[in-house]
């Protein structure tokens, strides 16, 4: 038998025992022996539970688990830095499996995790970290293991993706959006690590470690959420032949690595303008390989639960069969340069809210100008008054992001406009 310490028992860990239960027999098939939750570290005994589960084997002494020799796995789903890392790195430390959804954890402290799992010779598997039950980790560690990635591109919280399709289909606000997607349970009562873009960053670092080998422990990735975005910049991007997506982006380039998180106008003919609602999806581009796209449901107690219980299975099997340890020694990290986000080039959206006076126009394209950007497309929307504003959009060539925000800052300080300009970049 194999016996599993459970570190948290809320949304996620109430799939996993459900899963572990509904599909038993199959299960202890592919192992070779059953496995058992033997013991389940909480916060409080007595909260009504997921999944039906023995009084008798929860605890609120985390001593019970990690002191409990007799266990091999060691799963990890409560979520947060600490008391997280302090529980997993004892754990490792005493030769047990690692299973782990924590993408936070990961991203602040993942290559130091990995390090002494490998010292140890045991595995850290953390499928479940990013894309619920979509299984990126796996296709990144071993199927694409012969090819080296170009880039990725996803859409890896279905939070913000849900708000966006509803404000695009129904002309919802964001305010509106989020309150409805709060109240079905897909968004928390704080939603600012999803609508902020944090969530998204630290899975798009988790990505990064298995895609480039790149180590990056703590990093600071350039990130913008959605609260910016407007039904409006919704009309205009249809109007371009655009959808608005919340994107992860990482690229290799000659100068570093290219990390970013932000709202992207997608062409509507790209296989990630059609993930909406809850979805998620990455693009993946192989050197060799080419482009290979992963979709599912990323989130809620089941779709993370089977990348969770397929880590359990594959580390079981591992330890059944002698070779503990083996698929986390074959990750391979190493110090990465990152590229500012000043140097990323790239296509954008302007959106200027301008009084209707004579030059503003030739002003602002000016401006533009002056720093090396250039017009594609401009649409006025109505006609102003030298009072009232009036909504004028620009689609631009390539650009570099330094003299884009330069320019935007000089128009921004100018007269001409009555509030902020609104800049949205096209992947």
């Amino acid at each position: 038998m194999i016996k599993v310490g459970l570190l948290g028992c809320g949304t996620v860990g109430g799939g996993v025992i459900q899963l572990l239960r509904a599909n038993a027999a199959y299960i202890a098939a592919r192992v070779g022996a059953p496995i058992d939750v033997a013991r389940v570290l909480v916060r409080d005994p007595a909260k009504e539970r997921v999944a039906e589960l023995d009084r008798a084997r929860l605890t609120t002494d985390p001593e019970a688990v990690l002191g409990d020799a007799s266990l091999d796995v060691i799963v990890e789903v409560m979520g947060g830095v600490d008391p997280a890392r302090a529980h997993l790195t004892r754990a490792i430390e005493a030769g047990k499996q690692i299973v782990t959804a924590n993408k936070m954890l990961l991203a602040l402290h993942g290559s130091e995790l990995l390090e002494r799992s490998q010292k140890r010779g045991v595995d850290l598997a953390f499928e479940g970290a990013v894309g619920g039950g979509i299984p990126v980790i796996r296709v990144l560690r071993d199927a694409l293991a012969s090819d080296t990635i170009a880039g990725l591109a996803g859409i890896v919280n279905g939070t913000s993706n849900y708000i966006l399709t509803r404000m695009r289909q129904d002309g919802l606000s964001f305010e509106a959006a989020l309150a409805e997607a709060q109240q079905k349970g897909y968004a928390e009562a704080d939603p600012s690590l999803d609508v902020d873009g944090g969530d998204a960053a630290h899975k798009l670092v988790v990505l990064a470690m298995l895609a480039f080998g790149a180590r990056l422990d703590g990093v600071s990735v350039a990130t913008e959420g959605i609260r910016g975005v407007s039904p409006i910049d919704h009309a205009f991007a249809e109007r371009f032949g655009y959808l608005v997506k919340h994107l992860a982006i990482a690229k290799h380039r000659a100068a570093g690595l290219e990390l970013r998180v932000h709202p992207a106008l997608v062409a509507k003919d790209s296989p990630l303008a059609n993930i909406n609602g809850v979805l998620n999806a990455i693009s993946i581009e192989g050197r060799a390989l080419g482009p290979c796209l992963l979709s599912g449901r990323g989130a809620g107690d089941l779709p993370t639960a089977v990348s969770v219980v397929a880590d359990l299975v594959d580390v079981a099997i591992a330890k059944k069969g002698g070779v503990a340890g083996l698929a986390t020694r074959a990750i391979r990290l190493a110090p990465a340069i990152l590229a500012p986000m000043g140097d990323v080039e790239a296509r954008y959206y302007f959106r200027f809210s301008v009084y209707d006076r004579p030059g503003v126009l030739a002003r602002i394209t000016g401006a533009l100008g002056e720093r090396g950007v250039s017009i594609e497309q401009l649409v006025q929307q109505g006609r102003g008054t030298t009072d009232v504003p009036v909504d004028v959009v620009m689609l631009t060539h390539e650009a570099k992001e330094s003299a884009v925000q330069a320019a935007l800052t000089a128009i921004g300080a100018s007269d001409d406009v009555a509030k902020p300009p609104r800049m949205i970049r096209v992947h």
